[in-house]
């Protein structure tokens, strides 16, 4: 009998159950792992950041929000404050179909995509194919700033994603990332983005420019458009295809879109308003967001208008313009330089706070004052002849006098002469006390009363103090103070304290006659109401003026205060004035009526004591000092070249005085022109001369020098 061996035990439902078994310790023990990991890891992850005390550049915006000048952080970054409400809702659906499809319905991790990216890992053996990574998990690297090349980083990128879902909203993640992605070198955040490589703001993209930025943050370095246009162009073309195969974008808006070119350079950022806006920010350092009263629009035009006649005055020279809305005293435009980085011309200067001498651009209070004081009329009568106050003897910038001439016209012609007269009369502390009241700030020799000379320029002031002046002109009268929003505390809307410059019949007097004050070339007659001024050795050229709404004040020359030959008010900065009201649009306003009370008569219909400007010292009025060789001087030597055939004329000039003058040389006429102050005359010889000056009036005066 056979005997039959046994069966043998089926050996798989025991290795199953030790393999279950096994399993069961494995996952027990790694799930404890695990937990302990995850514990560890959420021990050390950062504060969860919020969007208002993310480090940011500091922004200085325009009074309706526009980017005027943004400045880096602290670590040199471009990182400008952003969020959704803000960015174009194309680029959003853009980038959420493309990166994380599911991001409105997971917490943090698409499990779905992390088996994917599993699988193409063990696929490619051991390296990683595609990360699997959602918006919330990349914002979580972002925030912490370490790659996720591996497993350990993908794990703490994943325990930080949950925390985020559980702290923040959907919005909220959206926002850090929106701020937070990297798109080439020290740019971040879609703002950055778009200004660095597109010139403009994120609120407005092309579907090319939005899958450029889609693109971008995923290999930021190796897709700079900058440095490798045809990567950046690849890579937003497989954006623009796969948006296409996941039916997120049609297929011809697409075809268009590949057809647009890719940025080849970053552009600059905006630095309008440079010199505020860094005024702004050390006023303010903490701010975020600065805004400033400035309209972007007036500031980019009459920044360019400044730059480009800059250059056609001289290349060291500079320009500054300020404008001003008289109502409120808001500064709508503040050019401080012809251009910031004008190495030439020193545009790091801004010349709109520069102390300065004035010219004859306070003559128009200087004679508003007067009227107030019931001294004088437009029309009524005044001399311009020479005359002494003391030592100080002032001459009209042509050397001309003009004889008897209204008020009216001798602003007009801005007369150097009556101005002083009636200086002299006001008094020029009542000249420096109204220039305060006006929120100027005078500068004045140290340890020194004010003199006459302050009428004519003897006095340091800003543009910005010059435009504060004229406002107040411009508005009946009333002080208005200057206000830009670059200082931390609240803007004054309403400027309760109006201290009174001038009357408001004074005020419109003065208006009304700047308006008749000839235009240059480029200007139409009564538009505006303006002055110019000349400081002495053309240094400094000015030219204020208002309208109905706005004052504007200009000046040119050089910031190292060197001459600027043939610089002048009319010549250099009157056509700038005129040209930038015209850069006003809408705002442009007519001058205001006469007021209630306004006497508007000529000479003649005027009462009697208004018909001639009366000084309290009629003496000083009438007097016309004796006449004076001014050149040469008694005693000195004049070298003309005498006995080396090329000899030069004698030049005697003659100040004060009434023309015509007979001059003498040795007590033989050498000429009697009609009006000049001046003659020529060729010695015989060298040797010493008498030289003598007769006036009409049979006044005389007398040097000796000698001649080589």
């Amino acid at each position: 009998m056979t005997v039959q061996e046994a069966p043998k035990p089926n050996p798989w439902p025991r290795r199953l159950t030790l393999a279950a078994f096994s399993l069961f310790v494995l996952a027990t023990a790694g799930t404890i792992q695990l937990t302990s990991t995850i514990a560890t890891i959420t021990q050390t992850l950062p504060p969860t950041p919020q969007l208002t005390t993310l480090p940011v550049s500091t922004t200085v915006a325009d009074r309706n929000g526009a980017l005027l000048r943004p400045f880096t952080t602290a670590d040199g970054r471009w990182r400008l404050p952003v969020d959704r409400a803000a960015v174009d809702p194309r680029f959003l659906a853009m980038l959420i179909a493309y990166e994380d499809r599911s991001f409105h319905e997971h917490d943090g991790i698409a499990w779905s995509s992390m088996v994917r990216a599993a699988a193409q890992f063990i696929g490619a053996g051991g390296r990683v194919v595609s990360g699997g990574s959602t918006l919330t998990m990349q914002t979580a690297r972002l925030i912490e700033g370490q790659p996720t090349r591996n497993w350990w980083g993908k794990l703490r990128q994943m325990v930080h994603a949950s925390r985020l879902e559980q702290e923040l909203s959907k919005d909220q993640i959206i926002d850090l990332y929106l701020t937070l992605a990297p798109y080439g070198g020290n740019i971040e955040g879609i703002r950055a983005a778009t200004l660095a490589y597109f010139g403009k703001e994120p609120n407005r993209l092309t579907t090319a420019e939005a899958a450029l930025l889609v693109a971008l943050p995923q290999s930021p370095e190796a897709r700079r458009p900058d440095r490798d246009p045809n990567a950046a162009q690849a890579s937003r073309n497989m954006v623009l295809d796969r948006l296409v195969a996941m039916d997120a974008l049609g297929e011809e808006e697409a075809l268009a879109a590949k057809r647009e070119p890719v940025p080849t350079a970053r552009r600059a950022f905006p630095m309008l308003a440079a010199h505020m806006a860094e005024q702004a920010t050390r006023s303010q350092p903490t701010a975020r967001t600065i805004e400033l009263t400035i309209d972007k629009r007036l500031q980019d035009a009459l920044e360019r208008l400044g730059a480009a006649r800059a250059r056609l005055i001289d290349p060291k020279a500079s320009v500054a313009i300020i404008a001003a809305d008289i109502a409120s005293g808001d500064i709508l435009a503040s050019v401080g330089s012809a251009g910031l980085l004008a190495t030439e011309s020193n545009g790091f200067v801004d010349m709109t706070t520069a102390i300065r001498s004035p010219g004859s651009t306070l003559k128009p209070l200087i004679y508003g004052l007067a009227f107030e004081l019931g001294l004088a009329h437009p029309q009524s009568l005044i001399e311009d002849r020479p005359t002494a106050f003391g030592g100080y003897v002032p001459v009209n910038f042509d050397g001309f006098s003009r004889g008897t001439v209204t008020i009216h016209d001798a602003l007009t012609e801005s007369l150097n002469v009556p101005a002083v007269v009636v200086l002299d009369a006001v008094g020029p502390a009542r000249l420096v006390s109204r220039l305060r009241r006006a929120h100027a700030d005078p500068r004045l020799p140290v340890n020194t009363a004010p003199s006459l000379a302050v009428g004519l320029g003897g006095v340091g002031i800003s543009l910005r103090d010059l435009v504060s002046v004229y406002a107040a002109i411009a508005n009946q009268g009333r002080a208005i103070t200057l206000q830009d929003g670059s200082k931390s505390e609240a803007r004054s809307q309403q400027n309760d304290i109006k201290p009174a410059v001038l009357d408001p019949l004074a005020a419109w007097y003065v208006a009304d006659i700047l308006a008749d004050v000839p235009p240059p070339l480029n200007g139409s007659p009564g538009r505006i109401a303006y002055k110019t001024g000349t400081s002495y050795g053309y240094r400094d050229g000015w030219a204020i003026g208002f309208d109905g709404k706005t004052a504007i004040g200009v000046w040119v020359g050089r910031p190292d205060g060197a001459p600027v030959p043939g610089l002048s008010g009319i010549t250099g900065a009157a056509p700038i004035l005129f040209e930038a009201f015209d850069r006003l649009g809408d705002r442009k306003a007519p001058l205001p009526r006469a007021p209630a009370g306004a006497l508007l008569a000529s000479n003649t219909e005027l009462p009697s004591p208004l018909r001639r400007f009366r000084h309290p010292d009629d003496d000083k009025v009438i007097r016309e000092a004796a006449p004076e060789i001014a050149f040469p001087g008694d005693g000195v030597d004049v070298d003309l070249g005498l006995g080396t055939g090329e000899a030069s004329r004698l030049m005697v000039k003659v100040r004060n005085g009434v023309p015509p003058f007979t001059y003498f040389a040795n007590g033989a006429p050498i000429g009697r022109p009609d009006f000049a102050r001046q003659n020529s005359w060729m010695p015989d010889g060298p040797g010493f001369v008498t030289l003598s000056v007769v006036d009409a009036k049979g006044r005389g005066d007398t040097v000796t020098v000698f001649l080589n």
